[in-house]
């Protein structure tokens, strides 16, 4: 299926979008109309709700704090022979950032990514989002930094933005989180185009020992299980009453829960909650499942830092009965774009650097070349590539 529609955007190109936001988001809309204009972005404006607008500001500036601090620089050494060499960071031109949206329009994803591509200086950020778009989600997009934002969801949004269509021109890279159909479209898109990482349908695993409070582990399963059945929710414990209290407590809270429908069958489909032997275990199963969320709930934070530093696949550590992930998903300033399905055993979490494409500069004297120039030919006689090892002796007078 994914395949299918990649290939009809990238033979049919604005038509197919049209037709996929048809079919797929129920919207109608004219090609001419996919891009959300300036005096559209500004009336949504002033429909957000001043207490929105003051979070989304209050979140932009964690975000954008971390991002600054995790920014790479441009930095030279000189080598042993007297050469200098380095690396060089320079901002991708343009890159387009998938922002979910739908039901659940995810205001802080535009954070979690335009931010980071702002931070790092790419020129061009283009956002795509489901139709309709939220006025919030808008709102956010244009605060955040996005330079072009178009209204397309699902998989064709993915294949306009690596193949370019007459409306949407084609980005460098792709960036952000999606359902699995989304995700299968980046992974397939892969090689005409760079993407940061494989982040699919969210996950959470609790690790709570006897001093968890049930009431706090069950709220953060409850959080996650809101986005509905399949995105993965875990409680691994190495205490019976603690299993039992959050048995309890989930069925407790889920009553009075808006979602409640969704949060109960994804409870059903989604919802695993394991006795482990000892917290040796817990660790294991943990590491085994490379999930993206990984809360350590635990009265102290010492021993929450101690298992942390054992937990090798995990997308993001929450630590103490007081992180809950939702801090993560809004406003503590690392992105919430993180691997997922088992790829944190491959992928870190979106970073502004990956915004940055990275080029190494060497600059040899002829002191330093001359220095180096019994290895060179050494390396050449080696892999028996004479053109090498003359590149470098001719400018010394050598002769073949």
């Amino acid at each position: 299926m994914v395949a299918g529609i990649l290939d009809a955007v990238r033979k049919r190109g604005d038509a197919a979008l049209v037709r996929l936001n048809d079919k797929f988001s129920r919207v109608r809309i004219s090609a001419s109309k996919l891009r959300i204009g300036k005096h559209e972005i500004a009336a949504a404006a002033k429909s957000v709700p001043p207490e929105l607008k003051k979070a989304i500001t209050f979140a932009q500036t964690n975000v954008t704090a971390f991002a600054n601090k995790s920014k790479r620089e441009s930095w030279r050494i000189k080598n042993r022979q007297g050469a200098w060499i380095g690396e060089m960071f320079q901002p991708f031109r343009r890159v387009g950032c998938y922002v979910p949206g739908g039901t659940a329009p995810l205001v802080s994803t535009s954070l979690m990514t335009i931010t980071l591509a702002k931070v790092a200086g790419v020129p061009e950020i283009v956002a795509v989002t489901p139709p309709p778009v939220h006025a919030g989600l808008l709102y956010a997009l244009d605060r955040a930094g996005a330079t072009e934002i178009y209204r397309v969801g699902g998989a064709q949004a993915i294949a306009a933005l690596a193949f370019g269509t007459k409306t949407i021109r084609a980005v460098n890279k792709i960036v952000g989180p999606g359902n699995a159909f989304v995700t299968e479209a980046k992974r397939q898109v892969f090689g005409t185009v760079a993407i940061d990482l494989l982040a699919g349908p969210s996950e959470v695993l609790v690790i709570a020992d006897a001093t968890a409070d049930p009431a706090f582990v069950a709220a953060d399963m409850l959080a996650q299980a809101e986005h509905g059945p399949g995105y993965q929710v875990y409680l691994v414990t190495d205490s019976d009453a603690v299993l039992k209290a959050t048995q309890a407590e989930v069925r407790k809270q889920t009553a009075r829960l808006t979602r409640k429908g969704i949060i109960t069958a994804a409870q059903a489909a989604s919802m695993v909650l394991v006795r482990a032997r000892n917290m040796t275990q817990a660790v294991a199963i943990a590491n085994e499942l490379a999930v993206e969320h990984v809360e350590v709930m635990f009265a102290s934070l010492r021993r929450a830092e101690a298992l942390a530093k054992k937990l090798t696949t995990s997308g993001a550590i929450f630590l103490g009965p007081h992180t809950p992930t939702v801090v993560g998903d809004f406003v503590a300033g690392p992105s919430h774009v993180l691997p997922t399905g088992g790829a944190g055993r491959s992928f870190a979490g979106l970073t502004v650097d990956q915004f940055q494409r990275r080029t190494s500069v060497v600059c040899y004297g002829k002191s330093a070349l001359r220095k180096s120039l019994d290895a060179l030919l050494a390396f050449s006689q080696a892999e028996q590539l004479d053109a090498h090892a003359w590149s470098a002796a001719i400018r010394f007078g050598r002769t073949r």
